[in-house]
């Protein structure tokens, strides 16, 4: 709250969306919703929570998906909701099936950061939802990579990236045997990031090198394919890269990500962690690298999305909400 006082609104995403809404209440501030999954109800496909609806009911099944994903969200906030609101800030507690119905949701602009060519806006989304293109972080000034990574990737055929994130696995070592398994089956060089535990460089051949962190824009697209987690900003990097993803989700809009990949025909079909093999993982980076209508396909997309400015079209947007609050004042 005292971060909030003397600001002009309070940005809120699916994790912050309950306790911003709150804090707007309580200092009389706009909310402005922004997103990097659909989260606004449509009849046009169904919440990322729900990827599998049968087709009985057609657009009414998916638009009732969105309404079930936030009463999932939602009970589980509410308990620290309710605490917050009437020890914290002051304000009754909200309604129990959720605050949603209030006017700050429905009135101010809802953001998507996210490229339409990847999800275009849903037929019957109204004026008042933007999809603004990705948020991309700006380069960081200065930065060069590392002198061993260069001369890696001008040692031969561009590599085939392996990453999982910040992604925990209960078999970590299994995990990274396998990686290398697949890898040696396919004859591929790679680059793995680290982040994760059960690999170590004394482990691995010299055909890969191990790295601890790396901004994506500047080594994806240097890598023939992208094996990753399907986390939104991993899937938006590599999107814009032009490069085959292939998608390995654990949980949460992992899965929703790695099913877009698919649809989208610039990576092969997802394979769960759960369900992850050696010879699975294998023959999807034989696929991403030999396909070459999935090839094209990839680096259009990446050409589209690398002529957005999500940023600034974000910001117009904000922007231009800022004037009307203030021409109403």
């Amino acid at each position: 709250m005292a971060a909030c006082r003397g600001m002009d609104l309070v940005l809120a995403g699916i994790g912050g969306l309950f306790v911003g809404l709150a804090l707007a209440e309580k200092l009389e501030l706009p909310l402005l919703q922004a997103y990097y999954i659909p989260f606004t109800p449509t009849r046009a496909f169904p919440s990322f929570l729900f990827l599998k609806l049968p087709s009985w009911f057609g657009g009414s099944l998916n638009r009732l998906s969105y309404h079930l994903s936030r009463q999932i969200m939602w009970q589980g906030f509410r308990l620290a909701d309710r605490l917050a609101r009437q020890k914290v800030l002051g304000l009754p507690a909200a309604p129990f099936w959720g605050p949603t119905n209030n006017d700050r949701v429905h009135h101010p602009p809802i953001l998507y950061g996210f490229s339409p060519s990847v999800i275009p806006p849903a037929p019957d989304w109204d004026g008042n939802i933007h999809v603004t293109g990705y948020w991309f972080p700006y380069p960081e000034a200065g930065w060069t990579p590392p002198l061993a990574l260069v001369e890696f990737l001008g040692g031969g055929a561009p590599p085939v990236y392996v990453g999982f994130g910040s992604m925990s696995n209960r078999k970590p070592e299994e995990t990274a045997d396998l990686v290398l398994q697949a890898l040696a089956r396919t004859g591929q060089r790679a680059i793995i990031l680290s982040g994760w535990s059960g690999l170590h460089k004394a482990d691995v051949p010299d055909s890969v090198f191990m790295l601890d962190s790396i901004p994506f824009s500047w080594l994806f697209p240097r890598v023939a394919a992208i094996v990753h987690h399907g986390g939104a900003e991993t899937t938006a990097a590599a999107l814009r890269a032009g490069v085959p993803s292939i998608v390995v989700p654990f949980f949460g809009d992992q899965p929703f990500w790695g099913r877009r990949v698919a649809e989208l025909g610039v990576g092969p079909e997802p394979i769960p962690r759960k369900k992850l093999t050696a010879e699975r993982l294998a023959q999807a980076i034989q696929e991403a690298l030999t396909d070459q209508t999935m090839r094209r396909r990839a680096a259009d997309l990446g050409a589209k999305i690398q002529a957005e400015d999500g940023v600034a079209r974000a910001a117009a947007v904000v922007q231009q909400f800022e004037k009307r609050g203030a021409a109403e004042r």
